[in-house]
């Protein structure tokens, strides 16, 4: 088998799993296993396995995607037992088809079957957003368009998840509400109670002023708001569930009064309608369904002779 032992906490993966990923993957792992092995651990393993007994074990493919997760495997496998190996046969973000071997861990048994459930828990969600993404950036190819998640996570898996859109090939929005302006509609109603007559250019000064090195959306879903936006030249402006002859005139109309601006289509997105969508000519397509709905990868532990 191809691949290179890998001592475990170590990124296997080019899309940018860092410390602040690792970070969060340890405080995913701690509720994990606490949920897993409660104040008595794995009571069958422990029972019925010699602490002696070693084993080898294949994470295996099951059916065609992108994989993802093997630098949590390895902070997995770490936290329950260092003397545990993992050697890989791929990278997060590589292709895999069904019966491929992603990796192999070697080690305690009894370490390996308490390892099983909260490894794959992590790798087939994963490996699941990444594969999702994929056939999203497979379908606007040849258009200039990209595919962007948003943050629809689920709570505390944000880091994990917006890594495994970039293992798949897509871009990351903004992570939270602190590195990034998006002025929605709600904002929009709710300042104009007490401004009524406010112009949204008055809006993008004042988020300018207040922190000019974050970059800056404003949300529209007619073409008349957008009209009275782009003289502010903000940085992106989100184009909530137009039609596509909607988006095809946003583009011409960004390009005459605000070519710097970005477009990014939201709302009605699925992998019917992304490439027709991406066809208009728009920048962005943020597609919540990303992380939020992609299905499990299925991945094996298929134990090794």
């Amino acid at each position: 088998m191809q691949g290179e032992e890998k001592r475990m906490g170590e990124a296997l993966s080019p899309a940018g799993f860092g410390a602040a990923e690792a970070e969060a993957a340890r405080i995913l792992l701690e509720l994990a296993l606490r949920e897993d092995l409660g104040e008595r651990g794995d009571i069958t393993s422990n029972l019925l396995i010699d602490e002696r007994e070693q084993a080898c074990v294949a994470i295996v493919a099951r059916s065609a995607g992108v994989v993802c997760g093997l630098p949590v495997a390895a902070l997995v496998l770490e936290r329950l037992d260092a003397r545990c190996r993992m050697v890989t046969a791929s990278l997060d973000g590589s292709a895999v088809v069904p019966g491929e071997t992603v990796a192999l861990l070697t080690g305690s048994t009894r370490s390996l079957l308490t390892a099983e459930r909260t490894l794959l828990n992590f790798m087939t969600h994963l490996s699941g957003i990444a594969s999702l993404t994929q056939h999203y950036v497979a379908r606007v190819a040849g258009t200039a368009a990209r595919i962007l998640d948003t943050r629809k996570t689920h709570p505390g898996y944000r880091l994990l998840e917006k890594y495994a859109v970039r293992c798949g090939g897509g871009h990351n929005h903004r992570l939270g509400l602190f590195d990034g302006f998006m002025i929605k509609d709600n904002h929009l109603a709710a300042r104009r109670r007490d401004f009524p007559a406010e112009s949204p250019t008055h809006m993008i000064q004042l988020a300018r002023e207040a922190w000019p090195e974050l970059p800056l959306t404003v949300e529209v879903d007619t073409l008349d708001q957008l009209r009275e936006l782009l003289p502010g030249n903000p940085d992106i402006a989100l184009l909530d569930n137009m039609s596509r002859e909607q988006l095809r005139e946003a583009v011409h109309m960004r390009d005459g009064l605000a070519p710097g601006t970005l477009l990014e289509a939201s709302g009605g997105v699925n992998l019917d309608t992304v490439h027709a969508i991406a066809s208009t000519g728009v920048d962005r397509i943020s597609v919540g369904a990303l992380t939020h709905s992609a299905p499990a990868l299925d991945l094996g532990f298929d134990w090794r002779e």
